[in-house]
């Protein structure tokens, strides 16, 4: 059993999909690990660790020649698998609603494409779920970026001089990055209140001292969709919603928006009119703006100022902390690969309700029923 790991090709890029750490342990399951030269380098990872681990460091030709599974932070080109073996796993983020002429691609190649952005959300795969601990980092990302941005500070200081007023900090939505965002906002001393259209997050919002902002006059939406995601609203509650954010956003120093709908642009949450309510120098970090974004106006990777206001957000934050996300997400990877490990076959075997979910193609053919849907 070869495992190839490369080094990621796509713009921005900074993680990787394993790590030293990984490495000895797919190594102790028998497998040969394989990664490419520089593969680590920009998560502060250097070929010498790799070697240290037990792995092959070696170009990129050589990494993928025979290789039974190939993994990847963002699915590589079919090009780059060129000389691995016919039938090979690539275990991958392959966003497959957007870039649907890869998923084709592998089809066509005869390669097994596993998405593992489409890791189911039960219990037993939690360990493996990419979204989740690539959001944790990166709702904590979005706070530290808003409050180097915003010209004032966090906590409320209290000097011979005078008091320095805390600042107030605005999440919405509630998911993993959601409540990463909240507890780092508290932990730097912001005011800090949240909303989102699940009403079951009231708890969780509370739990980390913060004021849950919820829509109480439209009764019967709770918002809460398939694996926990959020799903989209009636007109009636969005309208509902708009009015009450519109009242809550004008007083605000610091807002973080997270809203994102698997296979669906990022829905709005913050309009022109919304924004010019805000306060000369306040900041809206849109962790969605590669999604579309969920502020108007708001552009990936620039800071753009709007009635005073500056917009800002990433088009891949997750980068932005590569050596503790890399860490993570080979973690998930390798807790994902382990946890079907044969050791009578020397590989991993699949079941049907992880497998299923996550396999794009297999055979020569597109599988997934979420995308012939």
């Amino acid at each position: 059993m070869r495992i190839a790991v490369l080094k990621e090709q796509a713009a921005g890029e900074t993680r990787v999909a394993a790590s030293p750490e990984t490495v000895k342990k797919f190594i102790a399951l028998g497998a040969t690990m394989a990664v490419e030269e520089g593969a680590g380098a920009s998560a502060s990872i250097a070929d010498s660790a790799y070697r240290e681990a037990g792995a092959e460091v070696v170009p990129a030709a050589q990494a993928v020649a025979g290789a039974d599974i190939v993994l990847g932070v963002q699915a590589p080109d079919v090009m780059a698998l060129a000389g691995a073996k016919p039938g090979a796993w690539v275990a991958a983020v392959f966003d497959p609603f957007v870039k649907r002429e890869r998923v084709d691609a592998y089809a066509a190649a005869g390669f097994e494409a596993l998405a593992m952005e489409f890791m189911p959300r039960i219990t037993r795969a939690q360990s493996m779920d990419v979204l989740s601990s690539q959001s944790n980092l990166a709702g904590y990302k979005a706070v530290l970026a808003a409050a180097n941005q915003y010209g004032r500070a966090f906590p409320m200081m209290m000097t011979a001089a005078g008091t320095v007023s805390a600042a107030k900090c605005f999440v919405m939505g509630v998911g993993v990055a959601g409540l990463q965002a909240i507890a780092t906002a508290r932990r730097l001393g912001a005011q800090v209140s949240a909303t989102d259209v699940r009403s079951a997050t009231k708890e969780q919002i509370l739990s980390l001292g913060a004021k849950p902002i919820f829509v109480e006059s439209v009764a019967g939406i709770e918002g809460e969709g398939s694996g926990g995601y959020a799903t989209e609203m009636s007109e009636e509650y969005q309208k509902a919603q708009a009015e009450l954010v519109s009242s809550h956003i004008a007083k605000q120093d610091i807002v973080i928006t997270t809203a994102l709908i698997p296979g669906r642009a990022a829905p709005r949450l913050i309009s022109d009119a919304q924004i010019a309510t805000m306060k000369p120098g306040s900041v809206i970090f849109d962790l969605a703006v590669a999604q579309g974004g969920n502020v108007e106006g708001s552009v990936p990777d620039r800071i753009v100022e709007k009635h005073g206001v500056f917009i800002m957000g990433y088009s891949n934050t997750p980068a932005h902390l590569a050596a503790d996300t890399s860490a993570l997400y080979a973690r998930n990877l390798f807790n994902f690969l382990s946890a079907f490990w044969d050791k009578e076959a020397g590989k991993p075997v699949l079941d049907e309700e992880i497998g299923d979910a996550v396999r794009l193609t297999r055979g020569g053919q597109l599988v997934s029923e979420r995308l012939k849907g």
